[in-house]
């Protein structure tokens, strides 16, 4: 991967964390303000404010680990069994952040909130949720790399000795 990809990538995660931290400090207590001044009960009001911040963790803590996951590229130990921890991480945040949209449409649908709008929200717990399957795929196709890896380097030891 190219320097300037990685550069590139790391600027936009950077970003991603400002503006989620932004909106963690900023904007949901502002959202609590005006979901109490609306009259919503402060059950609803907290769970709701609850699935905000816990969904846009998922995604600091995914950033996070994508941003480790590239100091790794950079220095060439990518494939190895230290990467598996942050794929690994990676994984389980998104089937968290399925599970809290699914929370969410479960906690709009007894509202005044339109059936297709539960719907498409459903929909995208799905859809984040097949985001998890093809991170999972993807481990599957680190774990041959580093096995292809180590078998390589065995080989080379051998070759190594023979000659």
């Amino acid at each position: 991967m190219r320097k300037l990809t990685v550069l590139a990538l790391q600027i936009v995660i950077a970003m991603v964390l400002a503006g989620s931290l932004f909106i963690q400090l900023w904007m949901v207590p502002l959202i609590s303000t005006d979901l109490k001044e609306s009259g919503v009960p402060t059950g609803l009001r907290i769970t709701f404010n609850a699935i905000v911040v816990f969904g846009i963790l998922t995604v600091q803590i995914s950033a996070v680990c994508v941003w480790k996951l590239l100091t790794m590229v950079r220095s060439g130990t990518v494939f190895s069994h230290g990467a598996f921890r942050y794929v690994d991480i990676i994984f389980g945040a998104i089937a968290a952040a399925s599970v809290l949209v699914f929370a969410l449409a479960v906690l709009l649908a007894p509202g005044e909130i339109a059936p297709g709008i539960i719907l498409l929200i459903c929909g995208a717990s799905l859809l984040i949720g097949g985001v998890a399957l093809i991170v999972l795929v993807l481990r599957t196709l680190l774990a041959q790399a580093v096995a292809r890896d180590a078998e390589a380097k065995h080989l080379r030891d051998e070759l190594d000795e023979v000659i």
